[in-house]
């Protein structure tokens, strides 16, 4: 790496990175020298340290590196560390030659000059989502390509909702949605349940209805941002959601969905699994817009990037190596396993036609966008930070939605 792009990284906070939302990954060991022992090995470091050595993830990978003629050095870290890992190998010349990180940080470290843009190492992005791939793109340049995505969507009781008299094809946009509630508090049920922790993930969650009202992350106090914040307050107020969401994880607001007596869940494609193991008939809706139609959820899901190296002639093999992590057989056994939605509509519809339970998902997917899009860039974790701290103070009394949220543009300007 070149020595003013050095000289850029050590101005990068370690701290900018994202945090993780989504699917949560237990710790991964592995060594964080970044060069293999000879220049026939590669590195390529990602955030599944759930996948261990002969998991299908990492024979993917190895297949990969022997089409390409090279050895794969494989190391999985927990998301949250490896943006950090990722930095600090960049400031020491030992950067991996593939790196698969989460989307949000794909700006800071294209901010840092970690990474080199498609126009230098020549990956073809053509096939990916337009919305999706804009979370991989910073001033004007992409620096990576998607390799699956995940976001947020409605689960739904059948059986509660059947029971309170709620025909799901009425729920249409926020008044109907917030009818729907009623009716089933009515029917002596439970509501929704949602994430609203004063992390990444309570921003994450209120998203969908923050977007789905017309609000801009460029201003926090808009009159539309007040409404979606109002609209959460008021689901409390009347009792249509527990208090319990102001700590809730995205975990522990499903388990209070698999409990069994709630009409309503809001959460992620990552817990399909569970979903099928919960007991009781599901569905899944996209989240309304306050007028109607879909609301845009946020992306969660990983980048495939080539990091700057100081020996530019192994882009070419690197490339190679994306190139194959990324093509469709491959996106389609990767995404399946990760429980994600693949990038590209060809895949997408290979995965509907295996499964018709992922349609909504797609749909939500399309309707998705980037925390980071926009050119929003590095300064997405300083609001997101006053967001959920507006979430938290709205929801917990000790401010109206209004004042929450004027406080929370000031402090993010």
């Amino acid at each position: 790496m070149h020595s003013s792009s050095r000289r850029l990284l050590a101005t990068v906070a370690l701290s900018t990175a994202v945090a993780v939302v989504g699917t949560a990954c237990s710790s991964g060991a592995g060594s964080t020298d970044a060069k293999g022992a000879d220049s026939g090995t590669y590195t390529i470091w990602d955030p599944y340290p759930q996948f261990a050595k002969g998991s299908a993830w990492t024979k993917l990978l190895d297949k990969c590196g022997a089409q390409a003629g090279v050895k794969i050095q494989r190391t999985g870290f927990d998301t949250s560390d490896l943006a950090n890992k990722t930095l600090l190998a960049a400031q020491q010349g030992n950067s991996p030659d593939v790196l698969i990180v989460d989307n949000p940080v794909v700006s800071t470290l294209a901010e840092a000059g970690v990474l080199t843009t498609t126009d230098d190492n020549k990956l073809d992005t053509s096939k990916a989502d337009p919305n999706l791939l804009a979370a991989g793109q910073s001033g004007g340049k992409t620096y990576g390509t998607p390799i699956g995505a995940n976001t947020l969507a409605l689960y739904y009781n059948k059986e509660v909702l059947k029971e309170a008299g709620v025909d799901i094809a009425s729920v249409k946009d926020w008044k109907s949605l917030t009818a729907a509630l009623a009716k089933v508090e009515k029917a002596g049920k439970k509501g929704i349940t949602f994430s609203a922790i004063g992390t990444e993930e309570g921003s994450f969650q209120f998203l969908p209805w923050f977007w789905g009202a017309g609000a801009e992350l460029t201003e926090l106090d808009s009159a539309q941002a007040v409404s979606a914040l109002s609209l959460w307050k008021d689901w409390l107020k009347k009792g249509y959601a527990p208090n319990s969401v102001i700590n809730n994880t995205q975990t522990t607001s499903w388990q209070e969905f698999a409990g069994g007596d709630y009409a309503f869940a809001e959460n992620g494609t990552w817990q399909l699994a569970n979903a099928e193991k919960a007991g009781f008939d599901y569905g899944v809706l996209p989240i309304p817009g306050s007028g109607g139609g879909n609301s845009a959820a946020p992306t969660g899901g990983e980048f495939v990037t080539l990091p700057v190296q100081d020996d530019t002639g192994r882009y070419t093999t690197s490339q190679k190596l994306a190139t194959c992590l990324t093509s469709t057989q491959n996106l389609y056994d990767t995404d399946t396993t990760l429980s994600y939605v693949a990038p590209t509509g060809e895949v997408q519809n290979k995965q509907v036609a295996a499964n018709p339970a992922l349609k909504p998902w797609v749909d939500a997917v399309k309707s998705a966008k980037g925390r980071t899009s926009g050119d929003l860039g590095t300064k997405y974790p300083r609001i997101s930070e006053q967001l959920w701290k507006a979430v938290q103070a709205a929801l917990s009394g000790s401010k109206s939605p209004k004042d929450a949220l004027t406080s929370a543009q000031a402090a993010a300007e």
